[in-house]
């Protein structure tokens, strides 16, 4: 994660942007009163949805299993 003061990020703001959103980097913003992250739309969406999913119970066990469910024993599915 790239590290920036303030005014570097308001001289840079749209450079900084672009790494957000085509290269997926996160940039911490330093400021005296203290830092704040810029990060991609789709990265905090995605955050957001992991944090949700986490917070079901059994979730990473059904996952994990899944994961480690061999293709051959996977249902095939016809979707319309």
């Amino acid at each position: 994660m790239t590290t920036v003061n303030i005014a570097t990020a308001k001289q840079n703001l749209i450079t900084l942007a672009n790494s957000c959103i085509k290269f997926n980097e996160r940039i911490c913003v330093s400021t005296k009163d203290g830092n704040f992250i810029m990060l991609s739309e789709k990265d905090y969406n995605n955050l957001l949805e992991s944090l949700y999913l986490a917070g079901i119970p059994g979730m990473y066990e059904s996952i994990q299993e899944g994961l480690n469910t061999p293709p051959s024993e996977c249902a095939n599915l016809k979707l319309n």
